[in-house]
């Protein structure tokens, strides 16, 4: 069965690697621990187990322009916000 992804679901970035993908949205949240906005995201390729890959990001809305600015999850605190998250979509 085919998943329909909602446009809104879909962005454009940069992977390691500096090339041009497209990723998608797993899931957007707030966390009251951090105090941080969140976004766990895919570009739906697999690792060597067949398993999807999911990234995770620190959102900040850049000033004027509404734009959404990634930037790195910094602490091992933040990426067990962002797995315990993921493990609810489950």
């Amino acid at each position: 069965m085919e998943q329909e992804i909602d446009r809104d679901d879909m962005f454009v970035g940069f992977n390691e690697k500096g090339e041009k993908r497209t990723f998608y949205k797993l899931l957007e949240f707030e966390s009251k621990e951090t105090g941080k906005h969140y976004l766990a995201y895919t570009d739906n390729t697999t690792d060597s187990k067949g398993n999807l890959k999911a990234y995770g990001s620190v959102v900040e809305q850049d000033g004027d322009d509404n734009l959404m600015k990634l930037k790195p999850i910094e602490t091992e605190k933040e990426w067990k916000v962002i797995e315990m998250a993921l493990k609810v979509l489950k």
